[in-house]
Formats: C-alpha cells, sequence, structure tokens
C-alpha cells in the first residue's frame, strides 16, 4: 500500500509519498480502507522527531481516520465489513489502509460524509475526555479554550455551548474571532492585542473561568492560574509555548485550583482511561448530536497525502479554521 513516509526528521519538505509494508489485521482488531485522515499537531512533532509513537504503533503518521472496514479480526464483535467508520488511533492514518483496535471505531454520523467523518475523532475525544470527563464542565460555568479557530477550539466551543457553559476564547485575527461567535462563543479575546485574563475577568464581573483547556502550555501556565475562578480546574493538552514553568502553588491554593494534564495517544487501548472508554462515552454522549447536526466537524480544507508536507505548513502557519484533512492519492 501507499502512505506518507519521513525521510529524516526535519520540515513539512521531508514528507514523501510512497510504498510502505500493509498493515495487519490482529486480534481484536479490524482493517479500515482510509477515505480521509486529518492533520494535528502531533504529527508535525513527529515529523520532527519529538513525538514517536507509543510502543507497538504504526510509524506513519496520523492520529484518525474514516473509511470502510474491509477486514474483520478474530474476537472482533459488532462490525462487519463494509461498515463505514471514523476512529481514534495511535498512528497509521496518513495512509491508504490502517489497522484499529475495535475499541476506538465508531460508526460514520447519519448526515456526515464519510471523508469529513475523519475531522471529528481526535477532536472529540480530546475535548469530551479532558472538559467533561475529568474537568466536569456544568452549565453556567464559565469556560476559557485557547486557540478557539483550532480544531481542538472549534469543537470545544460547540461542545461547551451544547452544556450550556459561559464560553470565552482566544484567537489571532479578528476573523477567526467572528467565526468563532458564529460557534457560540461569548466573549472573544484577540491574543495578539488583548490580555485574555483581563478580558476574561472584566466579562465575569471578576469571576473568571471555571474550566480552561489550553494548548500552549508552559507560556501561558502563570496567566491561566491568574484566570482561574474559585474551584477553577485547568486542562492542560499541549506544549505549544514549552515544557517547563514555575507553578505559584499559594496562588493555586487559596483558589483551591487543580491542574490537569492530559495526552491522548500514550492511553492503553482498553481499561480505566483508555481510549475505548473514552471512545464508548462519545459515542454515547456526543454522537446523537453530531448526527443531528447540533455538533458538526469544521473543516477547512482537504488536501491529496501527496501533499502531506503543503498540510503540515498551513497547520504551522495557523492560517487555517478547524481541521485540514488529507486524502488518499487517486
Amino acid at each position: 500500500m501507499r502512505a506518507v513516509t519521513i525521510s529524516s526528521p526535519g520540515g513539512p519538505e521531508v514528507l514523501g509519498w510512497g510504498e510502505v509494508p500493509d498493515p495487519v489485521c490482529g486480534p481484536g482488531e479490524v482493517l479500515v480502507d482510509v477515505a480521509a485522515t486529518a492533520v494535528n499537531r502531533a504529527d508535525t512533532l513527529q515529523r520532527q522527531g519529538h513525538y514517536p509513537p507509543p510502543p507497538g504503533a504504526s510509524e506513519v503518521l496520523g492520529l484518525e481516520c474514516s473509511g470502510v472496514i474491509s477486514e474483520v479480526g478474530a474476537d472482533v464483535t459488532g462490525w462487519s465489513v463494509g461498515d463505514e467508520v471514523c476512529a481514534l488511533l495511535s498512528g497509521g492514518g496518513y495512509a491508504e489502509r490502517v489497522a484499529v483496535p475495535a475499541g476506538q471505531l465508531l460508526p460514520r454520523p447519519a448526515g456526515v460524509e464519510l471523508a469529513t467523518a475523519a475531522a471529528l475523532p481526535e477532536v472529540v475525544c480530546t475535548v469530551w475526555s479532558n472538559v467533561f470527563m475529568l474537568a466536569g464542565l456544568r452549565a453556567g460555568e464559565v469556560f476559557l479554550v485557547h486557540g478557539g479557530s483550532s480544531g481542538i477550539g472549534t469543537m470545544a466551543i460547540q461542545l461547551a455551548k451544547r452544556a450550556g457553559a459561559r464560553v470565552a476564547t482566544t484567537a489571532g485575527s479578528a476573523e477567526k474571532l467572528a467565526f468563532c461567535r458564529e460557534l457560540g462563543a461569548e466573549i472573544g479575546v484577540d491574543h495578539r492585542e488583548q490580555d485574555f485574563v483581563e478580558v476574561v475577568r472584566e466579562a465575569t464581573d471578576g469571576h473568571g473561568a471555571d474550566v480552561v483547556l489550553d494548548i500552549i502550555g508552559a507560556k501561558y501556565l502563570a496567566r491561566n492560574l491568574d484566570v482561574l475562578a474559585i474551584g477553577g480546574r485547568l486542562m492542560g493538552i499541549g506544549m505549544q509555548g514549552g515544557t517547563k514553568a514555575e507553578i505559584d502553588l499559594g496562588k493555586l491554593m487559596r483558589k483551591r485550583g487543580s491542574v490537569h494534564a492530559t495526552t491522548l495517544r500514550s492511553r492503553p487501548a482498553t481499561g480505566p482511561g483508555g481510549k475505548a472508554e473514552i471512545v464508548a462515552a462519545v459515542r454515547h454522549d456526543v454522537w446523537p448530536d453530531v448526527e443531528r447536526g447540533v455538533v458538526r466537524p469544521i473543516v477547512d480544507r482537504r488536501l491529496p497525502m501527496s501533499r502531506a508536507g503543503e498540510a503540515h505548513a498551513l497547520l504551522e502557519s495557523s492560517t487555517h479554521i478547524g481541521k485540514v484533512l488529507l486524502v488518499p492519492d487517486a
């Protein structure tokens, strides 16, 4: 089969499109003929040599996909050849075919075109597991997400709004903030010109944010603590702004706050806190509203996999809104 390859760690130009060994369908797995995959920040880190796949995972990039089941392995129930699905992956999505643990499959939502469904698994599972399963965002609370126009951000805004939260977001342009408001954000902060702590606290009469979903990391840590409300929960899921920073424990204690940092890729396939548990929760709690159109995938554009380097450059430029998809070359 063909897949996106990495000639050596480096920039987007190291990505190619060539022949690789076919995946093997093991017990508890299915093979999916890929209709589309999506580009995530973790993919750009792996391309640079900074984020290797977990043990046993495919070396091929790609943390989610959509497609059609072409083979069902031993011990798999509830899925059949020909089923249209999307899937959360530990790797392998930038290819014509991928092996997937059955517990990480989701049915293609009714009303969502098959390739477009590739924009859903990673962002929905990330947001749901952090903001709702762990942070417990409730109706009436204030939710702040950084990078509201990103794939994660566009999904987080929709799910928080659906839950009855008051949504605040940061973004880097008036166009992006306008789009975030269309999705349900009430408070918008242009991070190039405004201080999100001041804007959020003023808009909430000094209350601050009950839950913060942060993709930046060290650069924003101190200010995220400043914006937290009493009893606030800071969820760290990214390190675009660095990995190391000091934390003011006194401030955190006075606010009775908590800081959680999680990754999705390295979680076990099964067991408590595993990918299958998160996927099952998403299917039960989110998928019905995706099928009703209350929550929708946001796709900036789709490109052929042979142009994966162009897609990575686009993601790293942060000029996109929502997800960037890759489809196998004809």
